[in-house]
C-alpha cells in the first residue's frame, strides 16, 4: 500500500481537527446556524469545481441520487449542524470525541441491515468507548455541562454513522465527488428553506472575523472530505478509518494552543478521548482482520 494512504489519512484527520476549532472560534462571535449555512455554501462550491476537474458527472444513476439525497438530509443537514450546536454547547475537545462515536452506529446499523456480523474486536470497541463516553460525561458535569448537552454529540454521530451505510450504498451506483456533492447541495438547499421559511434570514449573513473562521472551518471540512474519499480509493477502510478516527486527538492537541481561555483540557476529557479513540480502532480496523 503507497505511504500516499497514510498521509491522506492523517492529513484529513488534522484537518477535520482544524476545522473542528475554526468552528469553536467563529462561534464565539455568531450563532450555529450561521455557521453551518456558510459550511454548506463553501463545500457546494468546493465539491462541484472538484466534479468538474475530475471529469464531470460520469456515473449516474436514480438509485445512486436517492441515497446521497438522503445521506444529506440525514448526515450534513442533521448531522453536521448538530455537530455545531456540539460545539457551542460542550466545547470541541468533548464534541470532536463523542462525535467520532459514529463507526460504532454505523456498525449497528450495517449488523441490523445489512447481516453484518458481531466480531470480538466490535464488542472489545464498544466497551472501551462506553468508558469513555462516561469519563467524558463526569469530566463535562464537572465543567458545569448539563447532562443532555452530552446528547447532542452523540445524536450527531449516530446521525453520520446512519449516513455511511446510505453512503456505501449510494456509491455502488455513483461516483464519490458526485455523490458528495449531490448531498452538500441538497443540505444547502434544504436549509436555505428553513431559514426562509422561518424567517431567519440574519443568519445568513456574517462578516469580521466569525466570517473567517466559518470559510476556513468549510474548507478544512471539505478539503478533509475529499482526502478521506481518496485515501479510500487508494487504500483500505481497515487502514484509512482509524488513522482518520485520531483528529480527536489533533483537536486536544490544537485546543491546547489556539483555545486557552476558553477551555479547560482535565485529565479525564484527555484519557476519556483517547479510549474512545482506541475503541474506534478496535471497531474499525480489528474487525476487518
Amino acid at each position: 500500500m503507497p505511504r500516499t494512504v497514510y498521509v491522506l489519512a492523517l492529513a484529513s484527520a488534522f484537518c477535520s481537527a482544524g476545522a473542528t476549532i475554526f468552528i469553536r472560534q467563529g462561534l464565539r462571535g455568531r450563532g450555529p446556524y450561521t455557521g453551518f449555512w456558510i459550511n454548506l455554501v463553501v463545500g457546494t462550491v468546493g465539491l462541484w469545481a472538484a466534479v468538474l476537474l475530475t471529469g464531470g458527472f460520469g456515473r449516474l444513476s436514480a438509485t445512486g441520487i436517492a441515497f446521497f439525497v438522503l445521506a444529506g438530509l440525514i448526515g450534513t443537514v442533521a448531522g453536521r449542524l448538530l455537530r455545531f450546536v456540539s460545539i457551542e454547547k460542550v466545547g470541541a475537545s468533548i464534541a470532536a470525541a463523542l462525535i467520532n462515536l459514529h463507526p460504532l452506529f454505523a456498525t449497528g446499523v450495517a449488523i441490523l441491515l445489512l447481516g453484518e456480523r458481531v466480531t470480538a474486536p466490535i464488542l472489545a470497541g464498544t466497551v472501551v468507548i462506553v468508558l469513555g463516553t462516561i469519563l467524558l460525561s463526569i469530566g463535562g458535569r464537572r465543567g458545569g455541562i448539563r447532562p443532555w448537552q452530552i446528547t447532542l454529540p452523540l445524536l450527531s454521530a449516530a446521525c453520520f454513522g446512519v449516513v455511511a451505510v446510505l453512503r456505501k450504498l449510494g456509491l455502488a451506483e455513483t461516483g464519490a465527488v458526485l455523490g458528495s456533492a449531490i448531498n452538500v447541495t441538497t443540505a444547502l438547499v434544504a436549509f436555505t428553506a428553513f431559514l426562509l421559511a422561518s424567517g431567519d434570514w440574519e443568519a445568513m449573513a456574517c462578516r469580521g472575523r466569525s466570517l473567517v473562521y466559518f470559510v476556513a472551518a468549510g474548507a478544512a471540512e471539505n478539503g478533509a472530505v475529499f482526502m478521506n474519499v481518496v485515501a479510500l480509493s487508494l487504500g483500505t477502510v481497515s487502514v484509512v478509518a482509524p488513522l482518520y478516527g485520531t483528529a480527536p486527538i489533533f483537536v486536544l492537541f490544537l485546543s491546547f494552543f489556539f483555545l486557552r481561555g476558553v477551555e479547560t483540557l482535565s485529565r479525564r476529557l484527555v484519557l476519556g478521548t483517547l479510549l474512545i479513540v482506541l475503541g474506534v480502532y478496535l471497531i474499525t480496523a480489528l474487525s476487518e482482520r
